[in-house]
């Protein structure tokens, strides 16, 4: 801790803020201080950190100060935290909380995650070392330079910061481009060989392969550690939700049950399980953002996922029109004409009864329901 300053909280001429959480806590070694519940911001050259309660305790941390760095993971009763071991403490550095500190290292806790993403951000920052790119003073407030050489110099900090940004934008393009050629070699490989087998595979079998190798799994699932948690984190799940399961509601003729969805997307995370508590506040977040799926709850309770253009009335007159060319059905029968689980075929049953279009008879063999001919023909 004695490698902290004291800090007003503003940012220094050609500073920018990388990313932020909330709720994090500061461990000067193994030892708890007072520094308990407050916002962290990652800039181009700080780490700075502001009490939640009391806005004018503000401190910073020089990139410039950390040595090397080290993530840990949550356990069943601690928080994720990073570990920034750091070089001596300079004799002209100004003033902060601790004056002498028995630890060469301190550790952030994240309470309401978030930590890998900052984690993340924290090793670029580190790697491109911007401070040193900076005039000879100490990282503290520049004094503003007045007159037409003050605003030429800042022009040319500016310029030479943005040259650097973009040079290591396409460092990182390169390496793109570079994974994306070995993926495309890869996925050629793998067409060939099933060619190969052409008595035993068709080109239909083929396409389906390959698109079952992309369903396999979700590469980069959203969770806690690196969303945080509340309505930020059920929003940027919903979105990724909204885009692993449109295709399959799709295919699956447009709806499908909460707790298929739950499976599949369990499978589909891998360790990354999902709660069946998350998966539901998700869902609730589909309309609020407007994207292409919804929650819907039959009177039975049953909880679906369907897409937004997926009429209710439309799958009701299907109903409708198998039970008048069948005569009856029951929820078993139904589900096997047209492709879905029992508990779907229920539910459009009973959509169908409520909307006084279908009735039903209970017997010792179950519930079948039949055209309501009520409606469709007149009393003599």
């Amino acid at each position: 801790m004695d490698r902290f300053e004291w800090s007003d909280g503003r940012l220094m001429p050609t500073e920018s803020i990388i990313t932020q959480q909330s709720d994090v806590k500061i461990y000067d070694g193994e030892e708890k201080t007072q520094f308990e519940r407050g916002n962290i911001q990652l800039t181009s050259y700080r780490i700075l950190w502001q009490d939640a309660v009391r806005p004018n305790c503000s401190l910073c941390l020089n990139l410039r100060s950390i040595v090397f760095t080290e993530e840990q993971k949550s356990s069943f009763t601690k928080s994720p935290k990073i570990v920034l071991f750091l070089h001596p403490a300079e004799a002209s550095k100004p003033a902060g909380p601790v004056v002498h500190s028995q630890y060469p290292y301190i550790r952030i806790s994240f309470k309401e995650g978030g930590q890998t993403e900052f984690y993340r951000c924290l090793s670029e920052q580190l790697s491109r070392r911007l401070w040193e790119h900076q005039s000879s003073q100490p990282l503290k407030m520049k004094k503003v330079h007045a007159g037409i050489v003050g605003i030429e110099r800042k022009l040319e900090e500016k310029r030479k910061e943005t040259d650097q940004n973009i040079s290591m934008a396409f460092q990182d393009l390169n390496k793109l481009m570079h994974q994306a050629k070995q993926m495309v070699d890869l996925s050629k490989n793998i067409a060939t060989k099933i060619k190969e087998k052409k008595g035993d595979i068709t080109e239909d079998e083929t396409v389906k392969f390959k698109a079952y190798l992309l369903s396999l799994g979700i590469t980069n699932p959203v969770t806690r550690e690196t969303h945080g948690s509340g309505t930020k984190y059920h929003k940027e799940l919903a979105k990724q939700l909204a885009t692993i399961l449109e295709t399959p509601i799709k295919d699956n003729g447009g709806i499908m049950a909460l707790t298929d969805v739950y499976c599949r997307v369990n499978r589909a995370r891998g360790m990354e399980l999902l709660s069946p508590d998350d998966l539901v506040e998700a869902c609730k977040q589909f309309e609020i953002l407007g994207l292409p799926l919804r929650l819907r709850i039959f009177a039975s309770g049953v909880k679906v996922l369907e897409l937004v253009s997926h009429a209710e009335e439309q799958a009701i007159n299907q109903t409708v029109e198998l039970l008048s060319s069948k005569g009856c059905l029951s929820a078993d029968e139904l589900s096997h004409i047209i492709g879905i689980s029992v508990l779907l075929a229920k539910g459009r049953l009973l959509a169908a009864e409520e909307k006084g279009r279908a009735c039903r008879d209970e017997s010792v063999e179950g519930i079948r329901f039949f055209p309501n001919l009520f409606k469709t023909q007149s009393v003599g």
